[in-house]
C-alpha cells in the first residue's frame, strides 16, 4: 500500500533546512558553487534526457587526457601512440550514426538519441593496442559497449589482426544496438553470465565485467574465468569505483591493478571508471 504523503513532515524539513541556511549563510554563499553546477545539470538531465540507468555522457577534455595517460601506463605505450586511437574513435562518424539510428529505429523510451562513449573510450583504445583474439564482456544492456569493442576489432582486422567479440546477457531482448556491421565481428550468448563462462572454451585475451554489480557475483565471474585467461590477458572491472572485487582478485593472483576515475561532462552523475588488472611487461 502506498504511503500517504505527509505535507506537515515536508514543511518541517523545509523549515529545518531554512534554519541551517540562516545559521551558515556565509559559508553557504562561499562554497555553494561546488554543488550549483551539479544541481543545474541534474535538472537539465531531468527535463531533457529519457535515460534512467546506464546513463551515457561525454567526459571532460582533461579527463580524456588523463585516460590517455592511464592507458599508456597499463600498456607501456607512449602517449602520442595511444592518443591516435582516441582520435580514431572520436572521429568515427559511422559508429556514432549507427548508435543514433538504431536507438531511433528501436524507439527505446529510456534512451537518448546521442552517441557518447564515456569511459568506453578506454575500452576501445585497449582493444586497438592489445589486438586481442578473444574479447568477452558480461552484461551488454543496449549493446553500446558491444559496438565500441567490435568497432575496434573491425579496425584490427583491417590491419591483419583477427579478433572476436562475445557478449553474455541474461535478458532475451537486450542488445538492439549490436547489429550489422558490428555484429559480424562477434555474438551475444544469452543466459546467466557465470553459467555461460563455465561453458566458454576459448582462451580470453580481454575480459570486461559489466553484469551483476554485486561484489559476490563479480568475484564469482573472475574466479570462473581465472583458468581461461591467456598469458597476456587484461581484465576490466566496470564497477571498480564501488567494488573491491577486481582489486582483491589481482592481489590474490599476483596481478597489477590500476583505476581510472571518470569525470562526466555537464552531467549530474559523478561518473564510474575503469579498473584494470594486468601483468606488467607482457607486450
Amino acid at each position: 500500500m502506498r504511503k500517504k504523503y505527509s505535507y506537515t513532515k515536508r514543511i518541517k524539513q523545509i523549515y529545518k533546512y531554512f534554519q541551517i541556511y540562516r545559521k551558515h549563510s556565509y559559508r553557504f554563499h562561499m562554497r555553494s558553487h561546488y554543488v550549483e553546477k551539479r544541481v543545474e545539470s541534474f535538472f537539465n538531465w531531468l527535463t531533457n534526457s529519457k535515460e534512467v540507468t546506464n546513463m551515457t555522457y561525454d567526459i571532460t577534455d582533461i579527463n580524456k587526457e588523463q585516460l590517455i595517460h592511464f592507458i599508456s601506463d597499463v600498456t607501456n605505450k607512449n602517449y602520442a601512440f595511444v592518443k591516435t586511437y582516441l582520435n580514431e574513435i572520436t572521429n568515427d562518424e559511422k559508429l556514432k550514426n549507427h548508435i543514433i539510428n538504431n536507438t531511433i529505429k528501436n524507439k527505446d523510451q529510456f534512451a537518448d538519441n546521442t552517441s557518447y562513449f564515456g569511459r568506453r573510450l578506454g575500452w576501445y583504445m585497449l582493444v586497438r593496442i592489445l589486438k586481442p583474439k578473444v574479447v568477452v564482456e558480461t552484461g551488454i544492456d543496449k549493446g553500446l559497449g558491444s559496438c565500441v569493442l567490435s568497432a575496434a576489432i573491425k579496425k584490427n582486422k583491417e590491419e591483419g589482426f583477427e579478433g572476436r567479440y562475445f557478449g553474455t546477457e541474461l535478458s532475451k531482448t537486450n542488445g538492439y544496438l549490436f547489429s550489422k556491421p558490428y555484429s559480424e565481428y562477434g555474438k551475444i550468448i544469452r543466459g546467466d553470465s557465470v553459467e555461460s563462462l563455465k561453458k566458454f572454451t576459448s582462451k580470453i585475451d580481454l575480459f570486461i565485467n559489466d553484469s551483476d554489480h554485486s561484489h559476490e557475483y563479480e568475484a564469482l565471474e573472475y574466479n570462473t574465468i581465472k583458468n581461461k585467461l591467456s598469458k597476456r590477458a587484461y581484465i576490466i572491472g566496470d564497477n571498480s569505483h564501488e567494488s573491491r572485487a577486481l582489486y582483491d582478485f589481482s592481489n590474490k593472483n599476483n596481478r597489477n591493478f590500476l583505476f581510472f576515475k571518470e569525470e562526466p561532462l555537464n552531467h549530474f552523475y559523478p561518473g564510474a571508471g575503469i579498473g584494470v588488472s594486468y601483468i606488467k611487461n607482457q607486450l
